[in-house]
């Protein structure tokens, strides 16, 4: 991608192809769930939940900059259980009270940075992310309010950041590692910047965003 970003006319042609996704879906034609396994596609969609999978939403959260768009992520605090300090977007289980993944995507993103509802506008939504920890993750987009304030929850949040949509986009930035886990062999992608590390079902999600939007 070159250095002049478009952000009105990169929205435009978002909302275009996540419009045609749901046409598909309503026509039955179903959407490609995307995910870990696509990389790794001998550990299989769930690979270390032997349960039903889980539902979750994210929020790909879009800030308009002078320069082009940023995206909203948290990084999360040291001491949880599950994923300590890794960067994430904001989001989490689906609640039965929900009315969906986009009501638990704004929720969540209103307990974990503050971020009101009201001052969120959903634009869509991408094919379901499966993690190989057993959940099924709808990632929403919505474009923010530039005028807003985050608040981090200390409970769950260390830091909020942004990141240039333009530095996420580019396919340059998106390095494709492995691990060793139970003696195979496991690919995730990684996108560092600068010395935020976006890793795992965060980079696999901004990579599906990518591949929804250029492919």
């Amino acid at each position: 991608m070159t250095d002049s970003f478009d952000t009105r006319a990169w929205i435009d042609g978002l909302r275009t192809r996540l419009s045609e996704a749901t046409a598909l879906e309503k026509a039955g034609d179903g959407v490609r769930e995307t995910g870990d396994h696509i990389l790794n596609p001998d550990l299989g969609p769930y690979a270390k939940w032997d349960g039903p999978p889980r539902d979750a939403a994210v929020l790909i959260g879009l800030l308009e900059r002078g320069d082009g768009p940023n995206v909203v992520l948290t990084q999360r605090t040291g001491h949880l259980n599950s994923h300590a300090g890794q960067v994430a977007f904001p989001g989490g289980k689906i609640d039965p009270t929900d009315d969906g993944p986009v009501e638990a995507a704004l929720r969540e993103a209103d307990e974990e940075i503050g971020l009101s509802p009201a001052a969120v506008e959903p634009i869509g939504h991408l094919a379901p992310y499966l993690t190989g920890s057993g959940y099924r993750v709808v990632p929403i987009i919505g474009l923010i309010r530039t005028e807003t304030a985050f608040r981090p929850n200390p409970d769950e949040v260390e830091d909020v950041f942004e990141v240039p949509l333009n530095f996420l986009m580019d396919p340059a930035n998106h390095q494709k590692l492995s691990r060793k886990w139970q003696g195979k062999r496991r690919y995730f992608y990684a996108m560092p910047y600068g010395e935020r590390y976006i890793w795992g079902v965060t980079a696999g999600i901004i990579r599906s965003l990518y591949d929804t939007v250029y492919r």
